[in-house]
Parts: structure tokens; C-alpha cells; sequence
């Protein structure tokens, strides 16, 4: 199996992160989400990207 790029393993993330959210978020334009849904968005990956390395140090 080929190994995902960066670019598009991030964009996986960030589309997990928003369904999780409840941001209807799309592959293209997103110019119509306000700020908080946004910030949602980018607080989640943050947080799940800490918890991840916080279980590593484990």
C-alpha cells in the first residue's frame, strides 16, 4: 500500500477533527464557516495532537 502524503493525511485529520465537531466542512471552499466554527476546528487537531503525544511519552 502506498504511503499517504503529508498534505493529504493532514487534510484527513482536519476533516476527522471537524465531523467531530459537527463543522460541515468541505474539500473545497469554506469561506461561509464562521470564526468560532473555524477555531473548532483548529483547537480540535491541536488537542488531538497533544493527546497523542502525551499517550507516546507514556
Amino acid at each position: 500500500m502506498a504511503k499517504k502524503s503529508t498534505k493529504a493525511a493532514m487534510e484527513q485529520f482536519k476533516m476527522e477533527a471537524a465531523r467531530e465537531m459537527g463543522v460541515d466542512l468541505t474539500q473545497n471552499y469554506n469561506g461561509d464557516l464562521t470564526s468560532k466554527q473555524a477555531g473548532s476546528v483548529g483547537g480540535q487537531m491541536v488537542k488531538k495532537m497533544i493527546e497523542d503525544y502525551e499517550n507516546k511519552m507514556k
